[in-house]
């Protein structure tokens, strides 16, 4: 009895000092990288890359989980607006913990130097829906050209912070930039992602928006999901193709779906090998 019981403590000690040795850097490896897109034409090329796949659902928001290059990752379809956009991040954070979240799909032009099937990756991410106008009279019309870009209040370690944009990651970006001659579709730019539950077709406005905001492109998802990611503190990166493009008479194509997620799985797989060392 009494060797029994010394042999269960030993057993406990190797327990406890094999955990006390794990390398940190195994622990991270373990991590996935998450892949948004809010369509299928957003996400079905990325899901057939993945190996050991396992599709899950939770609430209205679903996640395909599996490895690429023997590394997790997972397809999160966000579905399309800034409220889906955040839910779905909000599930991804808390159900997965992953390393890094990367933001990508389609989007409409605002930059007149850009063109439909140009990759704009985000050095910013910026909610172009908030704002605020002052006091005007019944009768005195609408001045939407007047508006007043607002700032997105964040919790943030637990202190509110006002933030105008959100930043990428500074590693995801030089890992997109890594492997832009890659791509032969169009160039490969940073720029600013516009983000707000809106579409936006009157040349005016776009050309306001682009003015006010600096904005590349305008969609419906990264600044919303950027502003998740910025409260759980999670590296991420918005990548966004232009699909359409008013500015230039070019109409939405469904193909710039699949050309950006080739992109994006060459910025994985680059991403895979630096978390790898």
């Amino acid at each position: 009895m009494k060797k029994s019981f010394l042999a269960l403590i030993l057993a406990i000690l190797m327990t406890v000092a094999f955990m006390g040795c794990t390398n940190p850097k195994t622990q991270e490896v373990s991590r996935p990288i998450v892949i948004q897109g809010a369509m299928d034409v957003e996400t079905q090329k990325l899901i057939t890359q993945l190996k050991n796949v396992e599709e899950i659902t939770y609430g209205g928001w679903k996640f395909w989980k599996g490895t690429i290059d023997e590394f997790p990752v997972v397809v999160a379809k966000t579905e399309i607006g800034m409220t889906n956009a955040a839910a779905s991040t909000v599930l991804a954070i808390e159900k997965f913990n992953p390393i890094a979240i990367i933001n990508q799909g389609t989007s409409g032009g605002h930059d007149p130097a850009l063109h439909r099937y140009d990759i704009v990756i985000g050095k910013k991410a910026i909610n172009f829906g908030s704002f605020r106008s002052e006091h005007s009279d019944y009768g005195k019309g609408i001045n939407s050209e007047e508006w007043i870009p607002m700032d997105i209040n964040v919790s943030i370690n637990g202190e509110m912070k006002e933030l105008k944009d959100f930043e990428g990651d500074a590693q995801l970006i030089k890992a997109a930039k890594s492997v832009e001659k890659l791509y032969k579709e169009g160039k490969v730019v940073e720029g600013i992602i516009g983000s707000a539950d809106q579409w936006n077709r009157e040349l005016d406005r776009i050309k306001w928006i682009n003015k006010q905001y600096g904005t590349s492109v305008e969609e419906m998802e990264t600044a919303s999901s950027a502003q998740i990611a910025k409260t759980y503190n999670v590296p991420f990166l918005g990548i966004r193709i232009l699909s359409n493009s008013e500015v230039h008479n070019e109409g939405y194509d469904r193909n710039s779906g699949e050309y950006c997620q080739q992109f994006v799985l060459e910025v994985i797989k680059t991403l895979i090998k630096e978390y790898s060392k």
